[in-house]
C-alpha cells in the first residue's frame, strides 16, 4: 500500500460526520453507503451486525515502523460506520495475540506491504488495495449517476486502479487503462482478462477524451485544469492528489478523494458480504 503520513490522517476522525455530509451531497450517500454500494450489499439491516462485530487495529513496527495515528484512525473509521473497534495495547504478534484472547471477530493490520483485514470467523482476508479500488469505482458510478455504457478511464495501473478496472467493468462501463509505465498497463489489461479494455499510452489524450476518470497515480498535479470541464468527474484514491490547484478548484464537488476513509469503509462492507 502507499505509505501514508502523519499529517494525510491525523485529522480525519474529527471531521467524519463533516465527510458524511459532503459524500451525500456528492453522492446521495453516506461513507457507509457508498461502501455498500461497493461491496454490493443494502445498507438497511446491517447495523446490528456491524454493533456485533467485535474489531481489533494491531499496531505494527515491521518495516519504516508505525505511522503516528494510523491505528487511531482507522479505528474511528471502523466506530463511524457502527463496528466495535479496539486497538490493542501490544503490537506485532504480541498484539495479534492480545487481539485473540480478547475474542476479536476481525483484525486490522499493516505493515510496508499490505493493509488487511483479517476474519478469523471466516478465515477470510479482505485487502485495503482492492477495497479501495472498489470504493471509489462505486463512488464515481453514484457521483456520475451512473457509468454503465459510458467510458470510464483509470490513471495508474497499480493493485488499487486495477480493482477499480475491475468494478467499474462490473458496473458495465467502457474501461480505457493508462499508466507511465505500458507494461503495468498491459499486465493490468491481461489480469482483467477482457479483451475490450483499451490501453492508451498518451496521458493527455485519455484526460482529454474521457468526463469520467479514476486517478490512481501516486504523482501529485498531473491533471491540468484546462482538462476538466463541465462534464468532468473524478475520484481520486491516489496519494498526493492528482490534481493541480486549479483543476480542483474548477472541478469543484465532482472530486471524491480522501487518503484512508472509503478504502476502510469497504473493507468493512466487503467483509460482511460473507458474514452472514
Amino acid at each position: 500500500m502507499t505509505r501514508l503520513t502523519s499529517a494525510e490522517i491525523q485529522n480525519i476522525p474529527a471531521g467524519l460526520k463533516d465527510y458524511d455530509r459532503e459524500l451525500r451531497g456528492k453522492t446521495g450517500r453516506n461513507l457507509l453507503g457508498v461502501a455498500c454500494h461497493a461491496a454490493g450489499i443494502q445498507l438497511k439491516n446491517i447495523a446490528r451486525r456491524l454493533a456485533k462485530t467485535r474489531v481489533a487495529v494491531i499496531p505494527f513496527t515491521a518495516g519504516e515502523g508505525l505511522i503516528p495515528h494510523f491505528a487511531e484512525t482507522v479505528s474511528a473509521i471502523g466506530k463511524h460506520i457502527g463496528l466495535n473497534t479496539f486497538i490493542t495495547a501490544a503490537r506485532d504478534a504480541a498484539g495479534i495475540a492480545q487481539a485473540v484472547e480478547k475474542r476479536a471477530h476481525w483484525l486490522w493490520l499493516a505493515d510496508d506491504d499490505r493493509f488487511v483485514l483479517v476474519d478469523l470467523m471466516r478465515r477470510r482476508v479482505v485487502d485495503n488495495s482492492a477495497a479501495t479500488g472498489r470504493g471509489f469505482a462505486a463512488g464515481l458510478d453514484l457521483m456520475a449517476g451512473g457509468v454503465a455504457g459510458r467510458d470510464a478511464a483509470v490513471i495508474g495501473c497499480g493493485a488499487v486502479g486495477r480493482s477499480a478496472a475491475q468494478a467499474l467493468m462490473g458496473l458495465k462501463a467502457r474501461v480505457t487503462l493508462h499508466d507511465i509505465d505500458r507494461r503495468q498497463a498491459q499486465a493490468a489489461a491481461e489480469a482483467l482478462g477482457q479483451a475490450d479494455v483499451r490501453i492508451e499510452n498518451d496521458f493527455t489524450g485519455v484526460v482529454a477524451a474521457h468526463d469520467l476518470l479514476v486517478e490512481a497515480t501516486n504523482m501529485g498535479a498531473v491533471i491540468p485544469d484546462m482538462a476538466i470541464t463541465a462534464n468532468t468527474y473524478i475520484t481520486a484514491p491516489g496519494m498526493p492528489l492528482g490534481l493541480t490547484a486549479a483543476a480542483q478548484e474548477r472541478i469543484g464537488t465532482r472530486l471524491l478523494h480522501d487518503p484512508l476513509s472509503l478504502g476502510v469503509a469497504t473493507m468493512a462492507a466487503m467483509a460482511l458480504v460473507t458474514a452472514k
